[in-house]
């Protein structure tokens, strides 16, 4: 049925449509996560480099030694340690040293760590893990900055790594020249688990909830037309006046029957039926009676059909139509008179009729294996000459066709 393929159809596109939203949005929100994670980390990169950059302008930067904050023994420098008094004693603490101090409180209290570093460094606590070592090197070929996200402990956080370029100030902790290299003296990488949460389970069941009701929509629509098709269907197939098949859909049906009758070589007949004298009964008691006749006999055809292939349809005006598969010309016969018979039971007044009752007239025709038609056309033309000899021979009649 073309409307269930345009249903189905309609089914694929919808749900191909709700999938690519749901990609789509996912595809932005992990966008936008990364965007707010490297921006995030460049401001934090921002801040911590003006505080070394403070730190290293101020040459030497003293805080007092306490149990987190001991000498920095990696500080070639006789003036790193300045006692004041007895309880307390000034300790130098470089830039390096500082962002590590910052790290640790930033760690503990935001679950951010920053961590100075380069291929060469003075302090073995600065040293590059893998990833920072290849980020440095690539600093070397002119890469800015390198944001990429990583797991740790099956836990994701957000990585980021920027250069740190040296000036005169770095020379008081870095007097040496194979320390730098294209001015680059390492960089600050940033481990943040502050990351954006992609919201997946409220986008995919949001679109599964939507695609839900899409579907819902889509069915009732689909059922909608579905009904609105059967019965346009069954208006172009029944006979509004007298609830049968019409002429049109017994074309469709005798044409299938005929190739049966052909290719399995079984009887095939027909049977044409005409109300007699009903233009003088339509003429004298008026057309809702007439449309009543008509009604009548219709529904007494129609339920004169003992098997589900029998099959009758009004043919035209006050004629009707029966179509009979594997019946030989004697059996359409008695089934003609039956009809006869039951229409003549119904003992509708019609005083312009010979018997003063509503009657009909039935022409019989059979196509045989030992007689086959070449065609439905010619059969159904026979069975109405055998309907014209009942008419002429005095109605209320069934002849047969013969040659």
């Amino acid at each position: 049925m073309k409307i269930r393929k345009i249903a189905s159809f309609t089914v694929l596109v919808w749900i191909c449509l709700v999938s690519f939203s749901f990609l789509w949005n996912y595809s932005t929100a992990s966008k936008e996560q990364e965007r707010v994670a490297l921006e995030s980390s460049k401001t934090l990169f921002k801040y911590i480099n003006i505080t070394r950059l403070w730190n290293s302008q101020h040459a030497a930067v003293y805080v007092p030694v306490t149990e987190k904050t001991p000498p920095n023994p990696y500080i070639d420098s006789s003036s790193r340690d300045i006692k004041i008094n007895d309880e307390l004693t000034l300790t130098q603490i470089n830039p390096a040293y500082m962002i590590q101090q910052i790290s640790d409180l930033a760690l503990k209290q935001n679950g951010i760590q920053f961590h100075f570093t380069s291929l060469t460094p003075v302090n073995p606590a600065n040293r590059p893990t893998e990833l920072e070592a290849k980020i440095l090197k690539e600093f070397q070929n002119g890469l800015t900055e390198k944001g990429v996200f990583i797991t740790k402990n099956n836990q994701p956080y957000y990585f980021y790594m920027a250069p740190v370029y040296t000036d005169k100030s770095c020379f008081s902790c870095h007097p040496k020249p194979n320390l730098l290299h294209n001015n680059i003296g390492g960089g600050i990488s940033i481990i943040s688990s502050s990351i954006m949460r992609i919201p997946f389970g409220e986008l995919f069941f949001g679109h599964i909830i939507i695609s839900i009701v899409g579907l819902f929509v889509i069915f009732l629509t689909y059922r909608k037309l579905r009904n609105a098709y059967k019965i346009i269907q069954k208006q172009a197939s029944i006979d509004e006046l007298t609830g049968i098949p019409n002429r049109r859909v017994f074309s469709e049906h005798i044409r299938t029957e005929f190739k049966r009758h052909q290719r399995d070589k079984q009887p095939l007949s027909v049977i044409m039926c005409d109300i007699d004298h009903f233009k003088a009964f339509n003429d004298t008691y008026g057309h809702l009676a007439g449309d009543n006749c008509l009604t009548k006999v219709a529904q007494t055809i129609q339920h004169s059909l003992k098997r589900p292939v029998d099959f009758c349809a009004r043919y035209g005006g006050e004629e009707f139509i029966i179509l009979l598969p594997e019946t030989e010309q004697s059996g359409a016969k008695h089934f003609a008179e039956t009809v006869r018979q039951e229409v003549e039971a119904l003992n509708m007044q019609n005083d312009k009729a010979f018997h003063h009752i509503i009657t009909i007239s039935l022409g019989v025709a059979t196509s045989t294996k030992n007689n086959p038609l070449t065609s439905y056309e010619k059969l159904i033309n026979q069975a109405d000459q055998a309907l014209y000899k009942a008419k002429e021979q005095g109605r209320n009649q069934v002849q047969t066709y013969k040659p």
